[in-house]
């Protein structure tokens, strides 16, 4: 999924159809036609609007046992390191967001 955006074997044929039927016209639009092409279509919307966000501890060997298992987590993502906030910077935060809220 992380690599190349499809989950293989993911939609059965009924599945299939169904998103054809859904995206032919959007599909036409960006002219895209015929079966294979649509659901290409499908593809590449789905991949430029999905977002994962996985949550891993660093610290120890599962972390790089992963890493070498998928190879995809280093290559095809974007890796934020988050270290614990000061509880000052927490409430700021807090405060500026809200504030604009009527509560």
């Amino acid at each position: 999924l992380l690599n190349n955006g499809e989950v293989p074997n993911l939609f059965n044929a009924e599945d299939k159809a169904a998103i054809g039927e859904m995206c032919t016209k959007l599909a036409a639009d960006a002219g895209r036609h015929g079966p294979a092409e649509v659901f290409a279509f499908f593809i590449e919307r789905c991949q430029k609007n999905l977002h994962i966000i996985l949550a891993l501890s660093p610290i120890g060997e599962s972390f790089r046992r992963r890493v070498r298992m998928f190879p995809s987590l280093v290559n095809c993502c974007t890796i934020d390191w988050f270290h614990e906030w000061p509880t000052e910077a927490l409430q700021s935060v807090a405060t500026y967001f809200l504030k604009q809220l009527d509560m």
